[in-house]
């Protein structure tokens, strides 16, 4: 007997999605960053064991958009909500879940659902009961469990819930793939992660990253991107003084880069304006935001 399911990851941004999702596969497939909506996309990221396969799928998280952007993101969490055979909902130790609409889909939906307690790490124990026994009150038939992602605790009841509940099935993906984004997606994401990390304010929200061209030769790999922003004054904040700050995201990112490739890399970083994109329906189908 096989089993293989859909299982999609929800929550409020900051409560350690991606951190999960990582820690669920074992391996880093999305960004992770302290900072809010730092998942744009849906990213499915696949677990085979030998008679099941899991697909996780990390959303971004649930915001109020604010612009064209923000509206496609909500979108990826809406799709979600409608192909799952599982949902786990993550929310943490100090958070107060409020989004009714979505506690009643996934009630109305009547699959299973896993509520994580997340960063339980950062309180006391009593807080952690009380929590749990809040969430059990109100969805008395959902699974709830404290965890923490960062630190790794509790993973294992988690793995072997969701096994327990897959529905019978052969497997969506080939046994070998990790996930359904190409080589390209990572990169980019790569280098998106990168400027979340090292700029302030409002310049990560407003980068997008492409792969314009992937070279391989029999010693390296040749990779050139471009950056783009919304504005003029972000290019230049980008860039830096005699480019230094866009040297270091360079040298960051292709050290990870060459680390998911298994290669070396030459990085080529170019930053191009382009006004307003979060914004415009074109640029943000071309940027993958909008099915084709």
């Amino acid at each position: 007997m096989h089993k293989a399911g859909f299982v999609n990851i929800i929550g409020n941004p900051n409560v350690g999605k991606s951190t999960l999702m990582n820690c669920l596969l074992g391996e880093k497939l999305s960004i992770v960053t302290p900072k809010a909506q730092t998942t744009r996309h849906r990213i499915n990221g696949i677990l085979n064991g030998e008679n099941y396969q899991i697909v996780f799928s990390d959303t971004p998280g649930i915001i109020n958009p604010k612009y064209k952007l923000q509206e496609q993101m909500m979108k990826f969490i809406q799709t979600a909500l409608e192909d799952a055979d599982i949902f786990i909902l993550i929310t943490e130790i100090h958070e107060n879940f409020n989004h009714t609409k979505i506690l009643e889909k996934l009630k109305k939906s009547g699959l299973p659902v896993l509520v994580l307690i997340n960063k339980i790490d950062l309180a006391q124990q009593d807080e952690v009961i009380s929590k749990s026994e809040e969430w059990k009150k109100h969805f008395p038939d959902w699974y709830v469990l404290p965890i923490s992602a960062l630190q790794s605790f509790n993973i294992t009841p988690i793995l072997d819930k969701i096994i327990d509940l897959l529905p019978e099935s052969p497997p969506y993906y080939p046994k070998d793939q990790v996930s359904d984004k190409t080589e390209r997606f990572f990169i980019s994401e790569t280098i998106r992660e990168k400027i979340l990390l090292n700029y302030k304010k409002e310049i990560p929200y407003s980068v997008e990253v492409t792969v314009e061209s992937f070279k391989e030769t029999e010693t390296l790999i040749r990779i050139r991107c471009i950056i783009y922003v919304a504005r003029d004054s972000q290019k230049a904040i980008l860039i830096g003084h005699q480019g230094k700050a866009l040297k270091n995201i360079g040298t960051q990112a292709r050290k990870e880069i060459e680390q998911f490739l298994g290669r070396q890399v030459f990085l080529e970083l170019h930053v191009k304006v382009s006004k307003n994109w979060r914004e415009n329906e074109l640029k943000l189908r071309n940027f993958g935001y909008i099915q084709k």
